[in-house]
């Protein structure tokens, strides 16, 4: 990964996408593991937590399940991402003390709505990541990522889910949506978390 890179666009855009971010074997071991729901079990995603969570298919379609350390692919795709979140917080100090992220499977069809991944009542994830593991993708196959200028709600960038791509962005900054697509689309979606600050 170009940590040079991501250093740079996050500090000038507050967001990058970083292709070829995983090496192939690697993606393709997460895929394989996503595609075993036996190992994985997944559950409906929800919004929110505690009391507060709700679950409705029509705002998050997808299915998801936290990634475990003792699994063998985990510890390899976490241990990308612990040497990531060191390299980051060398270069801009924003304070990222631990990562968290799970699997994320949208069959067809399925989307999820506007939202910001900040968490109301906490400010504890700082900077959010997805990374695709689905094979070949085109266009036509659709399930973009949009993030949105918080400002002006105006669309700032479309991102295809092609194998292997990244992007990082900052979860306080940029409402996003995930758009359907016309097969199933599996990624890991995470986020580097700081301290909370505030109540809930």
């Amino acid at each position: 990964m170009d940590i040079d890179l991501i250093v740079r666009q996050l500090r000038s855009c507050g967001f990058v996408v970083v292709e070829d971010a995983l090496a192939p074997a690697l993606r393709r071991r997460l895929d394989n593991g996503c595609a075993d729901t036996v190992a994985f079990p997944f559950a409906a995603g929800g919004m929110g937590r505690g009391e507060d969570r709700t679950r409705d298919a029509l705002v998050r379609g997808d299915v998801v399940s936290w990634l475990d350390d003792a699994k063998d692919a985990d510890h390899s795709y976490l241990s990308v991402m612990e040497a990531l979140r060191v390299a980051i917080n060398e270069q801009l100090f924003l304070g990222l003390l631990d990562y968290e992220a799970h699997y994320a499977i949208y069959p067809t069809g399925a989307r999820y709505e506007r939202h910001l991944d900040a968490l109301a009542g906490q400010r504890n994830r700082l900077l959010s990541t997805v990374v695709y593991l689905n094979g070949e993708w085109t266009a036509e196959d659709g399930g973009e990522l949009v993030l949105y200028r918080a400002s002006d709600e105006s669309v700032l960038v479309r991102v295809l889910p092609r194998p292997g791509s990244m992007v990082l962005f900052l979860s306080e900054d940029f409402p996003h949506e995930v758009l359907a697509a016309t097969k199933p689309r599996r990624s890991i979606a995470g986020w580097f978390r700081g301290r909370v600050v505030g109540g809930g």
